[in-house]
């Protein structure tokens, strides 16, 4: 399963959870999200959170509504970018929750009381909670994400997280866990390709840029509100302050990526040397002429009165909420246009149905013909593919017993754990949801 991370470790009587994610798919509030979870929150002791994307942390604020009273920990940003995106996710699921006729999934009361239960701790400061020595080190896939290393009963288990690209932007690659792990669980996302265009992706995206405009058309971009945008908008200043393409009127479209943002500025030491590079030049790495921040409806909905060509980029990246679904339903049908996805689009969104050739798609109950031109940059993902995960995992090899394979569609976990066994020879499984595994 790609989404709603969620492990539950025992030892010694004590309960840990690694991650407390939102299920995702063709709708935000997903019916497994309301189902109760498979054990009593008032026993979890802590929860460890790898990041803060929905998928991994959505799901914290009900935890705390059914009782959770322990403590979360996680690195300074990620509780910081928790806190923007549980609120706003609370608005989305209160809506959707009308919609479906059903109680809301929690409240921002919620949201507050689970906040002050939450820590921030620096990778590299071992803690210990409950019996089990913690460790966080950066995994590279967004701003303060971590993988997290577990000691207990004289044993080590590492959960990977979500693990990132080759040079991503902004951010520091991971660092190779040199350590002596006896399990690993580690995600799998795109466990069955690999990212062809990552050298060239922002050749690719200034191409797109130019070819739409020179049609006059509209690029609309689907992308995920923490990180996606902000790296998008890193290379926007960079093609537009270096006159690389035409200077066209550029719409953020997202207030929780408006928010995301300023919090990216209180943290620049966790950015990469390029990045530290472009602030000594340029103290706007998230600014040039010709930006727009749309925080309001009305500012979003005056959008369409701007004149061709323009580029929007909105929330949500898979196009299963938020204001880019309006802009679609404006735009897809034109021919002039482009779609562009930058991000992963889980089975049964939108985006992954209009990735998929869908002629037609429903958006907000009507019907919309997909007439404008499709277009994929997997070199953008925040996701290691294939490759990138085998070498994550190399350094562990002489003293892995078992790698778990987690958070991917089946077909790419199974092909990544026959893969992970015939090239490393460590004995792989891919669990089932709800199982239970006794790590001897």
């Amino acid at each position: 399963m790609v989404t709603g991370a969620n492990y539950l470790l025992e030892s010694n009587g004590e309960k840990i959870l690694i991650d407390c994610g939102l299920h995702q798919g063709s709708h935000y509030c997903e019916r497994k999200n309301f189902e109760p979870f498979g054990y009593d929150p008032k026993e979890i002791k802590a929860v460890l959170i790898t990041h803060a994307h929905i998928d991994h942390t959505g799901r914290l604020p009900k935890l705390y509504k059914e009782g959770f009273r322990g403590n979360v920990y996680s690195t300074p940003p990620t509780k910081d970018f928790a806190r923007e995106m549980l609120l706003d996710s609370e608005d989305i699921l209160r809506r959707e929750s009308e919609r479906e006729k059903v109680e809301p999934l929690y409240s921002a009361e919620d949201v507050d009381g689970l906040m002050r239960l939450w820590e921030g701790v620096d990778y590299g400061q071992p803690f210990n909670k409950a019996g089990f020595k913690v460790t966080l080190v950066n995994s590279g896939h967004i701003l303060g994400s971590s993988s997290i290393i577990i000691e207990a009963e004289n044993k080590m288990v590492v959960f990977s997280g979500d693990l990132g690209n080759r040079k991503p932007p902004l951010i520091k690659e991971w660092e190779p866990l040199e350590i002596s792990a006896d399990y690993c669980l580690i995600e799998s996302a795109y466990g069955d390709r690999l990212h062809g265009d990552l050298e060239r992706r922002e050749e690719i995206l200034e191409d797109v840029i130019e070819d739409t405009i020179k049609a006059g058309g509209v690029l609309m971009v689907p992308a995920f509100a923490m990180e996606r945008i902000q790296a998008l908008l890193y290379q926007l200043n960079e093609l537009v302050e270096n006159n690389r393409i035409p200077r066209v009127p550029v719409f953020v479209d997202s207030p929780l990526a408006i928010k995301l943002t300023a919090v990216y500025k209180w943290y620049e030491s966790y950015f990469n040397d390029e990045a530290w590079k472009m602030v000594g030049k340029d103290k706007s790495l998230f600014s040039f002429p010709g930006l727009k921040l749309s925080y309001t409806k009305e500012e979003s909905q005056a959008i369409k009165n701007v004149p061709s060509p323009k580029i929007i980029i909105a929330g949500s990246g898979m196009s299963h909420g938020g204001r880019i679904m309006f802009h679609e339903k404006e735009y897809l049908k034109d021919p002039k246009s482009t779609i562009l996805f930058i991000g992963y689009q889980a089975a049964g969104s939108l985006g992954r149905q209009i990735l998929e050739g869908a002629k037609a798609v429903k958006i907000l109950g009507e019907e919309v013909s997909v007439r404008c031109r499709v277009v994929n940059i997997s070199g953008y993902s925040a996701h290691a593919d294939q490759e990138r995960l085998l070498d994550w995992l190399r350094p562990m090899k002489e003293t892995l017993k078992k790698v778990f394979v987690v958070q991917g569609d089946l077909d790419a976990s199974e092909k990544f754990a026959s893969i992970v066994q015939d090239q490393l020879a460590i004995q792989t499984y891919v669990p089932s949801e709800g199982e239970e595994i006794v790590l001897k």
